[in-house]
């Protein structure tokens, strides 16, 4: 059964949405910044620098590769081969699944990746407001409020042991953390957090209800100050010296 994405309890992705051009020098700056793991890879950087070419400067910095279609695992089942062959030629160490249309492509692209060896982190619940809808479903955003949980729980069934919680919600957090310990045990798995600085989020207190294993995924916070470097040291010892 595939493992863990990370084999520290605690740390920080960067997330690196930034212009193509950006991109080198920025995590250039970040080699061997105590905390940080991993970096996270959009679309942005994906296609404008080649998802190749940007995996190997993330390697060269001694950091693994994440990449984030936002959102992959949308379309049908079939194209989850697609999808895991350009992961696997690319050299990501994982990937992240958001699988908003259902269990059956979420199961496609989720095997495929692994097949392939390639890591799976499972999102659901997103940071920004009104993704929820109301219970009835007339209202508000346009996925049942239950259907999150679904998510995560599948993903577990399948294998995976890394899944983003939105950091801006710590409730939601702490919810999502007592489900996957119920599925899972305490300490078997990663919550991946975003949503911290600009969307609101507090670290300390994210952490605390993410438990154990926690990974807070930062992206203006460092690459939007004046010394990203910096600004990364900084919030990796803040994760680190976070008690859970």
């Amino acid at each position: 059964m595939p493992g863990r994405i990370l084999e520290v309890p605690r740390s920080i992705s960067l997330a690196a949405d930034v212009e193509p051009e950006k991109f080198e020098g920025l995590v250039e700056q970040l080699h061997g910044v105590e905390g940080l793991t991993t970096v996270k890879i959009g679309f942005e950087v994906g296609l404008g620098l080649g998802l190749r070419t940007a995996v190997k400067i993330v390697h060269e910095a001694g950091l693994k590769a994440v990449y984030d279609h936002q959102k992959a695992a949308n379309d049908i089942p079939a194209t989850g081969m697609n999808f895991a062959r350009a992961m696997e030629r690319a050299q990501v160490d994982a990937a992240i699944l958001f699988p908003y249309t259902g269990p059956v492509t979420q199961e496609a692209w989720t095997n495929r990746l692994q097949e392939a060896g390639v890591g799976v982190i499972s999102g659901g619940e997103m940071t920004h407001d009104e993704i929820t809808a109301s219970e009835d479903g007339l209202t508000a955003g346009y996925v049942h409020p239950r259907a999150f949980a679904r998510m995560y729980a599948r993903a577990a069934e399948l294998g995976v042991r890394d899944f983003v919680v939105p950091g801006n919600k710590p409730a939601k957090v702490s919810g999502y953390r007592s489900q996957l310990e119920q599925l899972l045990g305490v300490g078997n798995f990663t919550l991946w957090a975003p949503g911290f600085v600009t969307q609101g989020g507090d670290i300390s207190e994210t952490g605390r209800a993410a438990g154990p294993s926690f990974n807070a995924i930062v992206g203006s916070g460092i690459y939007g100050t004046e010394v990203p470097r910096e600004a990364a040291i900084a919030l990796g010892q803040a994760v680190l010296g976070e008690a859970a």
